[in-house]
């Protein structure tokens, strides 16, 4: 079995599920994910964690052009093709309270929207890449631009407009190394064979990076993305916050820094002072956050901007925690704005300070509220602590005021989020939230779900740095044996 199967299943769910009517949408689309969720986990049980590509399908797309159908999952793409099939079904259960107009075509578009990304995440033909990252980009915009709240049109085609710019700029980089290899070709490993001067490598570095920074997003490239998740539906700001942003920063470790050594030696200072005003900059502007769902978006940032950071430093360290905490923060973040979708749906406000008192007379969901705010900044024996005590370190050792200013954002972090955990839940209940119901049914199935996968990753990460170790360790020894001699050293 190859990985075309993980590709081409949400393809044809996507298809079938239009066909279904009424409340059997909802039922069949979580089904088909289901199922992609349990091949996700044979290629898992029999998935070999060395340096290879496994499950691998290469056959020729477009033979004259030298583009080749080429995927295969190696340590790296294993715990994104974890991480997607994972969340998909837990976003489609949290759907189960909303009854959408035309039903069909939203639930296809999310599967669809899945089979773009997991290319993108096993691609190893450039070209093959792009095709994944643009399909990906569709579905999402018109999930946002039809199903989205007040001003959706205006702020989806932001988005979509900044994306789609970024991405352009990454096909001309593509195109620039095809013409570079020998015959004319996509394949990775060909891309990797190249020896390019400074010039072109930084020239051909910020093509690629400033795609990868739109979709991470990374100061000063973020601007699209608060109203975007407050205006998109819950569950297109979980697919967009919980999978699609770790598209720009598994890009820079596949495409970015392995192609472009040198010119990532000479600009990796400068993305991780971007990087670290990111994560201040969403700190302090999460400080100042009335609505629930924009302070877990600024919030986001700033998590997102210490990943990148620790991948940035380019150690052991970094990498490992970096692809655990990418894993961490969809479960989390997902998480976080199920809370605000539930609140959302039972007071018809997500405005923080209308709130209050709710774990008086709804105590399943503050347990569950409390785990995953937990999980989110870091608590020990929670998953978020492992992957950013990694990052940390890293970043600690890359320079040491980056390390503070990074380690100092973390704590404001966890204070702003307590806060709004005592704002909401804490206290007397008023006369809005003395109605509020407790968790029930496929409400209560999802957060335990969430706060099981927090509480056990927090406790056991070993299994999942394990799946990556191997293939960590080959992106650095590829990268090290690519640098000319006087270029500079990690």
């Amino acid at each position: 079995m190859t990985v075309s199967v993980l590709i081409f299943l949400p393809v044809i769910a996507a298809l079938a599920v239009l066909f279904f009517k009424n409340e059997t949408v909802k039922h069949a689309a979580l089904f088909f994910s289901v199922v992609e969720f349990a091949v996700a986990i044979y290629f898992l049980t029999r998935f070999v964690p060395n340096d290879s590509v496994q499950f691998a399908i290469n056959v020729p797309w477009i033979y004259k052009l030298g583009i080749y159908f080429n995927a295969g999952i190696d340590g790296i793409s294993m715990i994104m093709v974890l991480l997607t099939t994972l969340l998909v079904p837990i976003i489609i259960l949290t759907t189960y309270q909303h009854n959408y107009k035309n039903a069909a075509a939203f639930y296809a578009l999310i599967l669809f929207m899945q089979a773009g990304m997991l290319v993108v995440f096993t691609a190893l033909d450039g070209f093959l890449f792009y095709v994944g990252w643009e399909a990906a980009l569709i579905p999402i915009y018109f999930i946002c631009a039809l199903w989205g709240g007040q001003d959706r049109v205006r702020i989806t085609l932001k988005f979509f407009i900044y994306t789609f710019a970024g991405s352009l700029f990454m096909l001309a980089g593509l195109i620039y190394l095809y013409l570079q290899t020998p015959g004319g070709s996509y394949d990775i490993t060909q891309f990797y064979a190249l020896h390019l001067d400074n010039v072109r490598q930084s020239w051909v570095f910020w093509a690629f990076f400033l795609a990868f920074a739109i979709k991470i997003p990374l100061f000063p490239f973020h601007t699209w993305q608060p109203d975007t998740y407050t205006t998109a539906p819950s569950a297109g700001t979980m697919m967009l916050a919980g999978i699609m942003l770790k598209m720009g920063i598994y890009g820079v470790m596949r495409w970015l820094i392995p192609n472009m050594p040198e010119g990532f030696l000479i600009w990796r200072n400068l993305v991780i002072i971007l990087a670290i005003i990111g994560v201040t900059y969403a700190a302090v502007i999460a400080f100042t956050q009335k609505e629930g769902k924009r302070l877990i978006a600024y919030s986001s940032i700033s998590h997102v901007g210490l990943i990148t950071a620790g991948i940035f430093s380019f150690t052991m360290q970094g990498l490992q925690g970096g692809l655990i905490q990418m894993l961490n923060h969809g479960i989390n973040v997902v998480g976080l704005f199920f809370i605000w979708d539930i609140i959302a749906r039972r007071m018809n406000t997500t405005e923080i300070s209308q709130l209050g008192g709710i774990a008086r007379v709804a105590p399943k969901f503050a347990v569950g509220f409390l785990i995953i705010v937990l999980g989110t900044v870091a608590l020990p024996l929670t998953n978020g602590f492992v992957g950013e005590v990694l990052l940390l370190n890293s970043v600690f050792n890359y320079g040491f005021w980056f390390g503070v200013v990074g380690g100092l954002s973390i704590i404001f972090g966890a204070v702003y989020m307590l806060r709004m955990y005592k704002n909401v839940m804490q206290g007397e209940t008023n006369a809005l939230t003395a109605t509020f119901t407790d968790v029930t049914g496929s409400e209560q199935l999802v957060l335990a779900i969430i706060c099981v996968l927090i509480i056990f990753i927090g406790v056991y990460p070993q299994p999942i740095l394990h799946i990556s170790q191997a293939a960590s360790d080959k992106l650095m020894m590829l990268v090290q044996s690519k640098l000319m001699p006087g270029a500079g050293q990690f």
